[in-house]
């Protein structure tokens, strides 16, 4: 900048001088903020994902989920090609739902359970669903925080996904997911839910083994669950069952067997039992992993173990042809158009809301 810019400095000015500026330094030192910048991440092949998964790599593992969580469309169709690759590695695995009232302990339980298991030989993946927000679609995702051990094994892989208001609370693609984890070497899958409601049938259609985590001490515990929940349940574990509860656990087991009673037995010919433990304590839960290995020998001997993945398999074909066309319904740009159309049609009583979604729908097809 030259002095003349500043009109201070000229003659009819007397006394008076401006010196010149300096250049405006930087906010951060570019020195520094090279160590900081992030290099790009490589981008990996299908067939070096497939190695990868594999060879059990976790890191490649993980990134192969995060693709399946993608909505891009070319994650999506990477995704579906490893799933593919890696589909022949899979099913080896014995998959357990565990789901429970809130405050049941289930990220506790699922620890002291998976640490059992693995000091049995095994290796364990924990797919851990968490609560999405209605409104802001994020979730906490503490899983790994609540269970510390577990997640600085070598043998164990926590996965903690959003259930991004899907039914159930269980991620879109957990299904997958599961997948991948057989895929990698993981031979026993535990799926953690949200909580007791209408979903968990999402849970039970994925799993060998359906477990229902309960509290005694809590309230008429007969009258806090569904009998629906109830049904589908082929274990009842009621935990915290220490110090002082150690009775009210007794009791609740008690009346829990007598309401199982009740129901006829299920179509895998197993009566389904109830059990005690405190997994605070670590008492209780080689009992619950002995009852599980004895329900998947009965249930591969009578020959219903394969049955019901064949049946699982079946319903996730028809589960996932709904959910494309539903998708591929509102992504028509037809549809788009007319639906604001139609909306304020119902909104202000011109129009039915079935005649609505049946000329969307006769629209939709014309289209087709």
């Amino acid at each position: 900048m030259n002095d003349i810019e500043h009109p201070e400095n000229s003659e009819d000015f007397k006394g008076l001088k401006v010196n010149k500026g300096v250049e405006k330094l930087p906010s951060v030192n570019p020195d520094a903020a090279k160590k900081f910048i992030r290099k790009k991440r490589k981008q990996f092949s299908v067939d070096e994902y497939e190695k990868g998964i594999l060879e059990g790599d976790m890191m490649i593992l993980s990134r192969a989920v995060t693709l399946l969580e993608s909505a891009r469309s070319d994650h999506q169709d990477m995704a579906q090609e490893i799933i593919s690759k890696c589909l022949p590695y899979s099913g080896k695995s014995i998959r357990i739902g565990i789901t429970g009232v809130p405050g049941a302990g289930k990220s506790t339980f699922i620890e002291a359970l998976g640490m059992n298991i693995i000091s049995n030989g095994h290796k364990v993946a924990v797919l851990a669903i968490d609560p999405s927000s209605e409104r802001s679609k994020g979730s906490i995702l503490g899983d790994k925080t609540r269970m510390e051990k577990l997640s600085v094994e070598k043998n164990a892989y926590i996965r903690p996904s959003s259930s991004s208001g899907s039914l159930g609370g269980v991620a879109r693609k957990t299904r997958e997911t599961i997948i991948l984890c057989e895929a990698a070497g993981f031979d026993t899958v535990i799926i953690e839910t949200v909580g007791v409601g209408q979903s968990e049938v999402a849970v039970h259609s994925m799993v060998d083994f359906f477990l229902l985590l309960m509290l005694a001490g809590a309230g008429d515990e007969l009258q806090g669950i569904k009998r629906g929940i109830m049904e589908m349940a082929d274990a009842i574990a009621i935990n915290k069952a220490d110090g002082q509860n150690v009775d009210k656990a007794m009791q609740a087991k008690s009346q829990y067997q007598s309401a199982l009673h009740l129901f006829p037995l299920p179509e895998s010919g197993w009566e389904p039992k109830v059990k005690t433990c405190s997994a605070l304590h670590n008492t209780g839960i080689d009992e619950i992993w002995q009852m599980i290995n004895d329900y998947v020998t009965l249930t591969r001997e009578n020959g219903y173990f394969d049955s019901n993945r064949k049946e699982q398999a079946k319903h996730r074909m028809t589960e996932t042809i709904n959910e494309e066309l539903l998708n591929n319904f509102y992504r028509n740009e037809g549809i788009k158009k007319a639906l604001a159309e139609y909306e304020k049609m119902v909104l202000t009583g011109k129009i039915s809301s079935y005649r609505a979604a049946k000329e969307l729908l006769d629209k939709y097809y014309r289209e087709l």
